[in-house]
């Protein structure tokens, strides 16, 4: 099912595959090397993205895993070369914090018309081994561009971000984003995720490569999300059930 995304080449090299027609909009991005490919995140799995991989690349594909969450490790069965944070590995092996009714009913949420053929009730949460777990610092060389994992957590407890620093990418996963931030789950954890903003912000940064919504975010987000969770800790409410934060191109929930 193909037709389900949207391919949107940035560069060269560089490609976002997008679920538009549901409401959480997440992005996947491709990124060739001249030895192999890196697949960061697979979505929501309503569809086959490997077909969608496998019609722009014949290189070999890892999968890197910015967080385990249910709408960004859709589609990590299609593939066997997965990388994933350490501190969220056994996620991915029958501990996903989340029940898989919780998981369907967000799916389903909305008006979103899904894929012809496509069932919820053979819909099943990603479980597997990944073939590599990843920790704060380690590189990945696709032969020509190298990718550097950053603990960034706060959002989950393993979340990364991938930043390519000789083109000054960041690909943010669920750290930066136009939208609602979300540092309310359980396990999340705000201050932690005030941190990680903070700790990208001192990156040098040419492009924002989000999770989720709209493509357009400029660097300089970054800086105002920092902000912004600077206001609300000063402010005391750097905490879980404060509610919801209202800052014009994006939200905090906590």
């Amino acid at each position: 099912m193909p037709n389900w995304f949207t391919v949107e080449r940035l560069d060269k090299n560089t490609f976002a595959i997008s679920e538009y027609a549901h409401w959480e909009e997440p992005h996947c991005y491709l990124l060739l090397g001249s030895e192999r490919a890196a697949l960061i995140d697979t979505g929501l799995g309503v569809a086959d993205i490997r077909a969608v991989v496998d019609a722009l690349t014949a290189l070999p594909v890892c999968v890197l895993t910015t967080h385990a969450h249910w709408d960004h490790i859709g589609g990590h069965g299609h593939f066997e070369d997965i990388a994933i944070h350490a501190l969220e590995a056994d996620w991915l092996s029958g501990r996903f914090p989340l029940s898989l009714e919780a998981v369907k009913a967000n799916l389903m949420r909305g008006n979103c018309a899904l894929p012809e053929g496509f069932s919820i009730d053979d819909y099943r949460v990603f479980q597997g081994t990944p073939k590599r777990v990843l920790r704060d610092g380690d590189r990945i060389d696709l032969g020509g561009r190298v990718l550097t994992a950053i603990h960034t957590p706060g959002h989950s407890p393993g979340h990364c971000c991938f930043y390519e620093a000789e083109r000054g990418d960041l690909y943010a996963g669920d750290l930066i984003y136009r939208g609602c931030l979300d540092a309310f789950y359980p396990t999340t954890e705000p201050v932690e995720f005030a941190r990680s903003v903070r700790r990208v912000r001192g990156l040098r940064v040419r492009r924002v490569l989000p999770g989720h919504h709209g493509l357009d975010v400029s660097p300089e987000m970054i800086g105002r999300v920092a902000e912004a969770f600077d206001e609300l800790e000063g402010r005391g409410r750097l905490r879980h059930g404060e509610g919801i934060f209202d800052f014009g191109e994006f939200r905090i929930h906590l």
